[in-house]
Parts: C-alpha cells; sequence; structure tokens
C-alpha cells in the first residue's frame, strides 16, 4: 500500500530566507499546486491524504470541496503554517472540519514539528503522522525513533518512509533530487520491507518556482519543480500502479491495521484455547 499525502498549506517558504510574503500571495501559489495535483491523482484514479491548514481551509474553501469530493481524505495541518500556537491542535480541528463537513481523524503538524501527544489524544484524532525519522541533521534527526507505525495509547503514529537500513529520506525532496530510476528502486525496498510507503509533499512545489528568483528558494527545493515535478509524480504513480501497489487513505490504513492487529490477536487466542482442550 501506499499513502501519499500533502501538506496543504500557505506558501511561506520566502518568508524563511528573509522575503516579506503576504498570506494572499501565497494562497494564490498554493491553491495553483493544489489543483494541479488533484488533476494529476484523478487522472491516475488514486486517492490521497491532504492536510490541510486552517488558513488554506477558510481562504479556499472551494478547493477543500475539490478534495472532497474526489475520494480524497482531509486530515488537519495546524491553523498558521509560519506561527504554530500550542491550542492549534484543537482549533484546527473545528475550523477544517466545519469548512469540509466531515470529521477529521488525522493531524500532521507544520513542519514536522513536535506536537503535543495528550493534545492529539484529547482531540479525538485517531492517527499522527508529524515524525520523519530520517537521517538528516536538524528538526528529522530522529534515529532512535521507530521507522514504521506504532501505536502510542490510543493514537496511531505514522511516520513518513525511510530507507530500511540508512534510513535515507523519501519525501519530497527526494524526488526533486534523486534519480528518478533510484527514487523509485528505493520505493520498492520499504515497501518489500514494510509492505506498505508513506510519502509527502506540498501544493507549492507544483508552482513554477524557477520564474521567481524573487523568493530566493535554494537550488534543491527548485529543482524539478512545477511541471516537471507533475511529471515525476505522474510516471511515479504510474509506476506504482504498474507494481500492483494500491493507494490508500491514511484513516483507510489505520483501520486496516487495527483490524489486522485484533483478527491476529483472535488467533492466538483461538490457538491457545485449542491447545488447551478449549475448542
Amino acid at each position: 500500500m501506499i499513502l501519499l499525502s500533502f501538506d496543504t498549506e500557505e506558501f511561506d517558504v520566502p518568508r524563511e530566507h528573509g522575503v516579506d510574503f503576504p498570506l494572499e500571495e501565497g494562497m494564490k501559489v498554493s491553491v495553483a499546486g493544489t489543483n494541479r495535483i488533484l488533476d494529476i491523482l484523478k487522472a491516475n484514479g488514486v486517492r490521497a491524504t491532504f492536510f490541510c491548514t486552517g488558513n488554506f481551509a477558510e481562504q479556499a474553501p472551494e478547493v477543500i470541496e475539490r478534495i472532497r469530493k474526489e475520494g480524497h481524505e482531509v486530515g488537519c495541518h495546524g491553523v498558521d503554517h509560519w506561527r504554530p500556537q500550542p491550542d492549534d491542535v484543537f482549533r484546527s480541528k473545528e475550523i477544517v472540519e466545519r469548512i469540509a463537513g466531515v470529521k477529521v481523524t488525522g493531524y500532521r503538524q507544520p513542519r514536522m514539528f513536535p506536537v503535543s501527544d495528550a493534545d492529539i489524544e484529547q482531540a479525538g484524532f485517531l492517527y499522527n503522522s508529524s515524525l520523519n525519522p530520517a537521517f538528516i541533521p536538524g528538526r528529522y534527526m530522529h534515529l532512535t525513533t521507530p521507522r514504521t507505525w506504532f501505536m502510542r495509547g490510543p493514537v496511531m503514529e505514522i511516520p513518513a518512509s525511510v530507507s530500511p537500513h540508512l534510513r535515507i529520506p523519501l519525501f519530497w525532496l527526494a524526488l526533486h533530487n534523486f534519480p528518478e530510476w533510484f527514487y523509485h528502486r528505493l520505493v520498492r525496498q520499504v515497501l518489500r520491507h514494510d509492505g506498505y510507503f508513506v510519502t509527502y509533499f506540498h501544493p507549492w512545489e507544483f508552482y513554477g518556482l524557477k520564474a521567481h528568483p524573487e523568493f530566493k528558494m535554494p537550488f534543491i527545493i527548485k529543482n524539478h519543480c512545477g511541471h516537471e515535478l507533475e511529471q515525476r509524480l505522474d510516471r511515479f504513480i504510474k509506476a506504482m500502479k504498474a507494481d500492483g501497489q494500491e493507494f490508500v487513505t491514511f484513516t483507510e490504513f489505520v483501520k486496516r491495521q487495527k483490524h489486522q492487529v485484533l483478527s491476529l490477536l483472535s488467533a492466538a487466542e483461538g490457538g491457545d484455547s485449542i491447545r488447551h482442550g478449549h475448542p
């Protein structure tokens, strides 16, 4: 199974490089990118999960409606991507649920920053996907955390996938900069090892960033962005479908894993009863 996701936020990366960039301009970039993503998914007949900020949901309700109507899952991604607040877990759930008109069961913290486990549980989320256990200096350096899903109380933690041995990251920057054959090879390695693959992108990556030097974007982000990344994502989806991989939403994955665990426990209890002479 492949869990394809998109952090659907207002474009604020220029602000990380000292560029004054208003919310309205950031929304134009992200709305355009999200619609391009949706076109690719629709053309390939696959579903994904869109983790949306409260800002994005409030500024682009028509895009949220399209996401929902085309069969994708809507998750939460904080409120203001640039200024995370302690109560965002609760506020984002209220905003996104109100605008999307559906119950939201998953959360991802902006920039994969730490988030309160107690708040995630209290807000009623089924899963949290705010961990990238990769070998990258900085906020993604989590070498001692599990690579694959695990339970933290009643909440399932679903980390982004990394390669099994060296923890090579396979998120958005990897598809931008790795040769496609190498990226596909690593993804297949994860699928053989873990049985599923989790990755994520952002709508603004599918915008023509190279045409805007005023954004002051680093090369590794601009590399193969815009239409080139649309083509790379399209080829990746087609390659995985040709392998027989199924694209599922995060909530569907959670339900399947819990059902499988319960089935295994039931089978184990049944076997134990038979061994003790109780059919």
